[in-house]
């Protein structure tokens, strides 16, 4: 039986369970990350286009994540089946060794090491400028759909907005300002209705039928209005001054050294940029970690649930070890190397084990080719 035949067979059997594991746990993140900003269409007045727009931009950070946790998971489920119905069994009868057994799969882990890349260099940042560029332009031209009822809220240092009720016409009902800012200077505003208005300006704030109070040396003065417009730059200046978020650099931004950055900050974005290199690498590490555990042994189905408990954990452990050393490098940046050290400990490692099962198990020789 020729081992690229088999191999096919295998990619093939993966192929599906990989896209609909993918899609599932993408669809469902994804609704999660979505039922947030429902509340801003059905009470703020967000267009539905913004609506969709804003979460399409959040799926390349979800697929980046979930892509090499739905292959190992399909991995497992393809390698499991074969196994129980003792094909795996067959075609190492047929001489094929474990290696060419698991290189079926190690097609599967290219193309999502490539479309991984694809994400981590290009999609992601690129994807996360253009939410955040989002969030702000909603803040600039409509500044009324950030702020909540019943909350004080903070849209910048120094100012604090609470809102009655937002009514259905998008006018808010019963709104206190206070702006703090200006040490001299404290000024609140308190107005039956507020709505907001788009001047060649920028934003404003229509208040109706309120009062203006102002402190300033320790003297009150006091303002009763019908129509007060209210400048809201607080929004705008806070925007026109936004530096780039690690999340949304590139990566040659990341490790770049220029700037006025301190060393800590300097070693966030780099821990970022090693974060983007090696991740990709997991969609080889962990389906052949998982493959080494549950093919490299005898075949015995009784023993088949103590196996995928332990592919559980060590897929877990790997993850929550690489994310610890990520966490770890911003302040201990001689961790980098031994990032780079666990990755390649355990793709080699499976490696190793897969194509030397012989040594454990009683069988003839076996060599490692993997034939595409």
């Amino acid at each position: 039986m020729s081992s690229r035949l088999i191999s096919r067979y295998i990619a093939g059997l993966l192929l599906w369970p990989s896209l609909l594991i993918a899609f599932s746990l993408t669809g469902i993140v994804w609704l999660m990350q979505a039922l947030r900003f429902v509340d801003f269409i059905i009470n703020r007045g967000l267009s539905v286009g913004d609506f969709l727009y804003l979460t399409m931009l959040i799926l390349p950070s979800l697929l980046n994540m979930i892509l090499p946790i739905a292959l190992v998971i399909a991995v497992v489920f393809v390698y499991h089946k074969l196994y129980a119905e003792s094909e795996l069994a067959a075609m190492q009868a047929s001489g094929l060794s474990r290696w060419q057994l698991a290189c079926g799969a190690l097609w599967g882990c290219a193309v999502v090491l490539v479309i991984t890349y694809a994400h981590t260099l290009y999609l992601l940042p690129t994807a996360n400028r253009k939410f955040k560029d989002m969030k702000e332009f909603l803040k600039d031209n409509y500044a009324s759909i950030l702020l909540q009822e019943q909350v004080f809220n903070h849209p910048a240092d120094g100012v604090t907005v609470f809102i009655q009720q937002r009514l259905e016409d998008g006018k808010l009902q019963g709104i206190l300002v206070h702006d703090n800012r200006s040490p001299e200077v404290a000024v609140t505003m308190m107005a039956d209705e507020a709505t907001l208005t788009q001047t060649a300006a920028g934003s404003r704030f229509l208040l109706t039928h309120g009062i203006r109070q102002e402190m300033r040396n320790g003297q009150i003065t006091w303002l009763n209005f019908d129509r007060y417009t209210l400048d809201i730059r607080f929004f705008t200046q806070k925007s026109m001054q936004r530096e780039r978020g690690e999340s949304e650099q590139y990566i040659s931004e990341l490790f770049h050294e220029g700037g006025s950055d301190d060393m800590l900050q300097r070693n966030k974005r780099r821990a970022e940029g090693h974060q983007r290199i090696l991740w990709p690498w997991f969609s080889f590490a962990l389906p052949l970690v998982a493959m080494a555990l549950l093919i490299s042994g005898e075949f015995n189905r009784r023993g088949m649930w103590k196996r995928l408990t332990v592919i559980a954990c060590a897929t877990l452990a790997q993850l929550l070890a690489f994310f610890g050393l990520i966490n770890l490098m911003v302040k201990t940046p001689f961790l980098v190397a031994v990032s780079y050290g666990f990755v390649l400990v355990l793709i080699v490692g499976s490696i190793i084990i897969l194509t030397r099962a012989h040594l454990w198990v009683k069988q003839p020789p076996e060599h490692m080719t993997c034939e595409g």
